[in-house]
């Protein structure tokens, strides 16, 4: 929980070793591959007490055992259990003037600022040792299980509906106090931990609570099956379904707004073996629209893409996978094109931002409002630049040409997995290929990668073993001479050649990776483009003429990104070539 150099300071500054014995136990720890800290304490150089109470003087601030302690249950609450348990810090008592927490994790102050801003007032932190933090986390699980003793048993009625024991119906249930805590210690959570979708998925025994971070999904709970209606319910309350409705999908919304968040909770349910699965979909409406920069286009491609969004009329598509970012990129170019000279309609399923100045509609199939009757409607409204979320289909497609043929920028996305097969792709639609050269201003394609966490980067170089793996997959040479191209590197051997990736530590949880950015390849339909798209040339001659007027292609960006410590060979692989 300490950093070397913090180690070595606490143990020089209260005389315990000095510095000649420290650094041989360093060379020792690392020679036998062990931490430093548990090498120290596997030696008997400190005990796991007397560290901590060293350190506590080194922090400055105040040591605490609470082994025996037992924490009244509405105290310990004040912190949820999934945020102790994650963050290793408890609330441990409280008065009227302030509530006093304990933590090892004394540099964490985004997670105290955090739980400050949680309980107001006046807090007070103490450092105290793994082992307390390990017995108060334990009370937890007792006091849930009580709770959990609580929560009516669910059975049905002869009528075929649901009640609870003591007569209470699904509504009552979703209000009771246990499953309130519960469903909001999982919101609450997912929001502190940059969570994209929350999955609450009931299996044959228990209800397991999944997060996708950084667009892996991580299992962070399993929880009793008893809770599994009560939960259900309460999120069908909070997203305004219908309670008794447990045989057909169904969809919602709801918000939680505060002050240090406001963010978006987007409801599906659907009937599986077990019971209803739930997933949610989070949309943080505070936070800001990225640059294109920022979003991870490198300059070649940026200035393609800002010398194709300023063209009056024509298409601009982006394509990927569900979960790509796409929708965030057309966002980011719609706020360089949002100016009180240009009229802008939307027509997305559903609206993820709300933009100032931007006439925004959501689909709605029910009642026939379709993309391809949005944009015809869109068409009578004097619109200068039209995003339609999805082209899905051939009437969506030749609505979205025709604007572009008559004066207007479109922007649409489509699913595809690079930027010239979605040509054929259009042309597969029915789109006659003059009418495809001719409105097609740029196409980009796209993946979110992971970023290396920069707090416990490392370099390396490539093993003969993995280079011959990679030589199997990717085209090597021609990336390399990319790289050489783009002077990203001066030696085009990849024996010589410094990659990174993260060691893992406390602020990436140990996962060696931090957020995420995306790589790109944009296809920019140049004369040479449009003659091979009026001859109806096929994919692989469209890619040779790609590379030819020096694209990059997605595998190329993420391995400039890779190179330049951003991120690492098997993101990039990982999203490519799965």
């Amino acid at each position: 929980m300490f950093s070397t150099e913090q180690l070595k300071k606490i143990l020089l500054q209260n005389s315990i070793i000095n510095e000649k014995k420290f650094n041989e136990l360093k060379v020792a720890a690392a020679k036998d591959d062990i931490d430093l800290l548990k090498y120290l304490k596997d030696k008997k150089i400190i005990s796991s007490d007397a560290l901590y109470e060293n350190a506590a003087r080194y922090f400055k601030m105040p040591f605490i055992k609470l082994a025996d302690k037992t924490v009244r249950k509405d105290i310990l609450n004040l912190i949820p259990e999934t945020i102790a348990h994650a963050h290793k810090i408890v609330a441990f008592d409280k008065t009227v003037k302030e509530c006093k927490l304990a933590t090892i994790k004394p540099s964490d102050i985004q997670i105290i600022e955090f739980i400050k801003k949680k309980i107001g007032g006046t807090i007070k932190v103490y450092l105290t040792t793994p082992d307390s933090i390990k017995e108060i986390v334990k009370q937890y699980h007792k006091g849930l299980q009580t709770e959990f003793k609580d929560i009516v048993k669910i059975h049905e009625d002869k009528d075929g509906g649901i009640t609870a024991d003591g007569g209470k119906n699904l509504k009552e249930l979703a209000e009771d106090l246990p499953i309130v805590r519960i469903v909001d210690t999982l919101l609450e959570y997912a929001i502190f931990e940059k969570t994209s979708d929350i999955h609450i998925e009931p299996v044959e025994n228990e209800i397991v609570v999944r997060y996708r971070i950084d667009g892996i999904l991580r299992k962070v709970m399993a929880l009793p099956k008893t809770s599994q209606l009560g939960i259900v319910a309460r999120i069908k309350v909070l997203a305004n379904l219908k309670l008794d409705e447990h045989r057909l999908p169904q969809d919602g919304r709801f918000k939680i707004k505060i002050s240090e968040y406001q963010v978006s909770f987007r409801v599906s349910t659907i009937p599986i073996f077990n019971g209803e699965k739930i997933v949610m979909r989070l949309l943080d409406e505070k936070s800001q629209i990225l640059s294109l920069d920022k979003l991870g286009f490198n300059k070649k491609d940026l200035t393609i893409l800002k010398r194709n969004i300023a063209k009056p009329h024509g298409m601009v598509l982006v394509t990927g996978p569900t979960g790509s970012g796409k929708t965030t990129t057309l966002y980011s170019v719609l706020n360089i094109l949002n100016k009180i000279s240009v009229n802008i309609s939307t027509i997305e399923d559903p609206i993820e931002y709300q933009i100032s100045g931007i006439n925004q509609s959501q689909v709605n199939p029910k009642i026939g409002f379709t993309f391809a009757t949005g944009l015809r409607a869109f068409l009578r409204q004097d619109p200068d630049i039209i995003m339609v979320g999805e082209i899905r289909d051939q009437e969506t497609a030749e609505m979205a040409v025709h604007a572009a043929m008559t004066g207007h920028l479109v922007l649409s996305t489509l699913h595809t997995n690079d930027a010239v097969t979605t040509l054929p792709r259009l042309a597969d639609m029915g789109i006659p290929s003059f009418l495809l050269a001719t409105t097609t201003n740029c196409i980009i394609a796209q993946r979110l990668v992971r970023k290396i966490c920069q707090d416990c980067i490392t370099s390396y170089r490539l093993t003969s073993e993995t280079i011959e793996d990679l030589s199997r997959k990717l085209d090597i040479r021609q990336i390399l001479e990319t790289l050489k191209k783009e002077k990203i590197i001066a030696d085009k051997n990849l024996k010589k050649l410094l990659f990174y990736r993260g060691k893992g530590c406390k602020n990436c949880n140990n996962e060696g990776y931090k957020g995420r950015i995306g790589i790109y390849e944009i296809l920019e339909i140049t004369p040479k483009i449009i003659e091979l798209i009026n001859k109806k040339a096929d994919a692989e001659k469209l890619k040779q003429a790609a590379a030819g007027q020096d694209m990059l292609s997605i595998v190329e960006d993420g391995f400039m990104k890779a190179k330049s410590g951003v991120t690492t060979i098997e993101e990039v692989l990982r999203v490519t070539k799965e």
